[in-house]
């Protein structure tokens, strides 16, 4: 086995590629939801699988159509949900993806307990655009950014590369980049 982690973080275009390359999929409710007895931030259904039975849920999972995936991505864009893939037992390939949050998620970003890689993609934040109004922090799960003050203050190795910030910039001055080895 690898020393990769089971999940790691994407962005939704970098998920989009991802589910290009499968024609079948399957869902099942989100392990972390069903155990808390729901979210407060999105709907149960949302564990989803590009093989069968690699579901958290494989009993209950069922097979669902590109469209319902894509009401999968739409959710997630809309309740700004991290993208988190995850790998079969060797770590070798991508078997599906979480789509989690702040409210009920077991795989925190910051858990010691259960590690998450980060992602292929890294913020870049052109300072001289940005207006310091804190529309990225709100949805940063990993505290890669935070207000001290009244300014915006950055932590790049801290970021996951999810791409929320980049989402919610009102100045669009916040892009993705390929992270650097």
């Amino acid at each position: 086995m690898s020393d990769l982690h089971q999940h790691y973080v994407c962005t939704r275009e970098e998920a989009r590629e991802i589910l290009a390359r499968h024609d079948r999929f399957w869902v099942s409710d989100c392990g972390c939801r069903a155990g808390r007895g729901g979210c407060a931030r999105s709907r149960l259904d949302l564990c989803l699988a590009l093989v069968p039975g690699e579901t958290s849920s494989p009993a209950a999972e069922r097979e669902v159509t590109r469209a319902a995936v894509e009401e999968i991505l739409h959710e997630a864009e809309e309740k700004h949900l991290v993208v988190r893939p995850f790998r079969d037992e060797a770590r070798t390939q991508t078997v599906g993806l979480c789509f989690c949050c702040d409210d009920c998620c077991a795989y925190s970003l910051r858990s010691q307990e259960i590690q998450c890689d980060q992602g292929a993609s890294v913020e870049r934040t052109e300072r001289s655009a940005c207006s310091d109004c804190g529309d990225c922090v709100a949805v940063c799960h990993s505290g890669a950014r935070r207000l001290e003050g009244s300014a915006l203050v950055l932590d790049t190795a801290a970021c996951y590369g999810c791409g929320l910030c980049a989402d919610v910039c009102p100045s669009g001055c916040i892009t993705m980049v390929k992270r650097e080895p």
